[in-house]
């Protein structure tokens, strides 16, 4: 048995907009193009895959046979495949990204970081995303060493010549523990009192905070570079620590986490920051990633003092 021939972009172009407009004749008003070179294309596309797609004889309007609705979903994927590689081509001719990398500090939070992600592919649908979330400096060193051509990170980024930044928000920062906790058992904490106990310390990947640390009371530390693993670790009553208060809220209003009424500790703000380096300033997706992180967190507490 002989192998179908290989059939044109637009031999399938004209074959769908058979499909989609019901006749030959509306096919060729739809492409600007004579009835006759309609059927024509329609004709020798089922010449070059050996098979009869449309009934063109029990009914006045051409109707799809078994073998043509068969064709039918390849033939729209094909072309989706094409409009899409088109739309790419054109987007990078105009000046538009291939591809945005995007790093971002694992406190920002969550919903907001998906929130603008959904917008974003709407908006730049032929764009890729390749997406890094990290703690602390190492947001800053991805965009330093051009691994990230835009970053949103905590307040290291600020210290470095190299780094364009911008506010684009805060984050409230509270101590909690488990409900079993020795801390959270007690009613009215002394100065001082997180020292004897564990604390979970989120930790940095790269080494721009290295010799640093931040918010940090305890002589006895654990470290993580997971912001979900110490979440999950203060939750089974291992130490006591720091955490975005968007993140624990569900637990506080269930119980399974207790805010620490610490006098040396009550809580604080976690800046953000967008940013990129100052030779590489980002292109049409990546700005608009800048300034959408920038309005989505102008209302975030603290954000006039930074």
């Amino acid at each position: 048995m002989s192998d179908p021939g290989l059939p044109t972009f637009d031999q399938l172009k004209i074959f769908l907009a058979v499909v989609e407009n019901g006749s030959f004749a509306a096919a060729g008003r739809k492409l600007g193009r004579a009835t006759s070179v309609i059927s024509y294309g329609v004709s020798n596309l089922e010449a070059q895959l050996g098979l009869a797609l449309f009934d063109r004889e029990s009914t006045r309007k051409p109707t799809l046979t078994e073998a043509g609705r068969a064709v039918l979903a390849e033939a729209r994927t094909v072309a989706q495949g094409i409009d899409g590689l088109r739309a790419k081509v054109k987007g990078m001719l105009d000046g538009l990204e291939a591809e945005v990398r995007l790093a971002v500090d694992v406190m920002l939070p969550s919903a907001r970081l998906a929130d603008i992600l959904r917008a974003f592919s709407q908006t730049f649908p032929t764009v890729s995303l390749r997406l890094s979330v990290e703690a602390l400096g190492a947001v800053t060193n991805l965009v330093l060493e051009r691994k990230a051509v835009l970053g949103v990170s905590g307040p290291l980024a600020a210290e470095h010549e190299d780094i364009e930044h911008r506010a684009v928000g805060s984050v409230e920062m509270i101590p909690v523990a488990a409900p079993d906790h020795p801390l959270a058992r007690e009613k009215n904490l002394a100065p001082g009192a997180g020292r004897d106990h564990v604390q979970l310390v989120l930790t940095d990947r790269s080494t721009l905070s290295q010799g640093r640390d931040f918010a940090v009371l305890s002589r006895r530390t654990w470290r993580l570079a997971d912001l979900s693993a110490k979440h999950a670790l203060l939750r089974e009553g291992v130490g006591w620590g720091n955490m975005p208060r968007d993140m624990v809220a569900a637990d506080l209003a269930s119980g399974a986490l207790v805010r620490l009424d610490m006098p040396d500790f009550p809580g604080g703000v976690y800046c953000l920051f967008a940013i990129h380096r100052r030779d590489a300033p980002p292109g049409p997706a990546a700005t608009w990633l800048w300034r959408q992180f920038a309005e989505r967190g102008a209302g975030d507490a603290a954000l006039a003092e930074i």
